[in-house]
């Protein structure tokens, strides 16, 4: 019972982030189109003082007129819409997810022995302060260095030293998926506390100025556009890094963390395309050819040799092989006691039942067993895939 509402748990997190997730990451893109499409001075000469940019728009039969004020405006006539709760909420239901299938799984999920030997609290531990330390690194980053002359390409590249050190060092600490997954969560980490710490606090003080008959800081809204667009960059590497973890290919390789950061990058890459696109750069393809080229890199780097020949003409393994390694690396989850996913193997009808899943999860993707606990090798692996593409039959 406690497995299965453990899935139903699992399934609703996921379902939730999923939606929250779309709602913030499509309010970051609208806005960042928007101010990016705005016409500005000298094209627009007939813009009142204080409005930095106006935009025209067309959607649902409904036409709209949006301006941009370089300062909050001396009075804003109707209720003011604020957007922060999708990032809130987008982060707790992550939380909540990755609390579920990973912390309270540590064991199984975070720790691969092969790696680093944790126990299950110490690595609970670890996982959380790599998130804190994440957020706690790259704000001292931008407080100190954003204000300077070149303050964002400074920042640019130190925060991208420090993703590409975090990630090493998860790969080195956790199973591969899991580093995948916690960097994932580190950079979302940052982006929610962004919004938590940097933009909506700097909005409510500039509001509370502006009510009070101050002259509002202009400090508040570049601390706040400068974090609003490092978050738009993260949003497609924070992505990748949450769908990663149904690939094996990308986090079971020996320098995952490269993998993962080169195609972070891409992402990375292909999202300044996308901005830059919006202000009609006719430059803007560079960006995406670039990223383009570093995920095609990534793919032939990652591609599987082929198979030798040798090891094309080896007869098909006997049952008895087949039954002996699925009982020593597999059964142990897949029982009648502990039915792990519903999967049971440990009858030949069960297993020729599940031949295929058993190919797919093992052989083909490599998922299973869950980080390689039962130390499954790779002849096994390969005896399983000849077993399977020889029709899978009990001898």
């Amino acid at each position: 019972m406690e497995t299965y509402l453990l899935d139903w748990a699992n399934l609703l997190f996921r379902w939730a982030h999923v939606i929250t997730a779309v709602a913030w990451i499509g309010s970051s893109f609208y806005f960042v189109w928007l101010d990016d499409s705005l016409e500005r001075r000298p094209a627009r000469t007939d813009l009142p003082a204080d409005v930095d940019g106006e935009l025209w728009s067309v959607h649902g039969g409904g036409f709209y007129n949006a301006r941009k004020f370089l300062t909050p405006p001396a009075h804003i006539p109707g209720p003011l819409h604020w957007f922060y709760w999708e990032s809130y909420s987008t982060w707790l239901t992550g939380f909540g997810l990755l609390t579920v299938l990973y912390l309270f799984n540590a064991t199984s999920f975070l720790v691969d022995k092969s790696v680093a030997d944790w126990s299950a609290p110490q690595a609970v531990g670890l996982a959380l302060g790599y998130l804190v330390a994440g957020w706690a690194v790259y704000d001292l980053i931008c407080r100190t260095f954003g204000q300077m002359k070149r303050g964002d390409a400074i920042v640019g590249v130190l925060v991208a030293l420090y993703v590409v050190g975090a990630s090493w060092l998860a790969a080195h600490w956790f199973a591969g998926r899991a580093a995948f997954v916690l960097t994932g969560a580190m950079l979302a980490t940052i982006m929610s506390g962004n919004v938590l710490m940097v933009i909506i606090p700097g909005q409510r003080k500039s509001v509370a100025a502006l009510q009070a008959g101050r002259k509002p800081d202009p400090i508040h809204g570049k601390r706040g556009k400068q974090r609003s667009v490092h978050n738009t960059f993260f949003t497609l590497p924070v992505v990748f890094a949450m769908l990663s973890n149904h690939y094996s290919m990308v986090w079971a390789h020996p320098l995952n963390w490269l993998v993962l950061d080169l195609l972070m990058a891409a992402g990375a890459l292909i999202r300044i395309y996308f901005v830059k696109r919006h202000t009609a750069d006719p430059g803007a393809w560079r960006w995406a050819a670039a990223g383009v080229a570093v995920l095609l890199g990534v793919i032939a780097w990652l591609a599987p040799a082929p198979p030798s020949s040798a090891a094309a003409e080896l007869p098909p393994p006997s049952y008895a092989e087949v039954r002996r390694i699925v009982g020593e690396r597999c059964v142990l989850c897949h029982n009648a006691q502990l039915a792990s996913k519903g999967v049971m193997l440990h009858t030949s009808e069960l297993l020729l039942g599940h031949a295929q899943q058993v190919y797919q999860m093992a052989v083909v993707q490599k998922l299973m067993p869950m980080n390689n606990a039962t130390g499954i090798t790779e002849d096994e692996r390969a005896l399983l895939g000849r077993w399977y593409l020889a029709g899978a039959k009990a001898d």
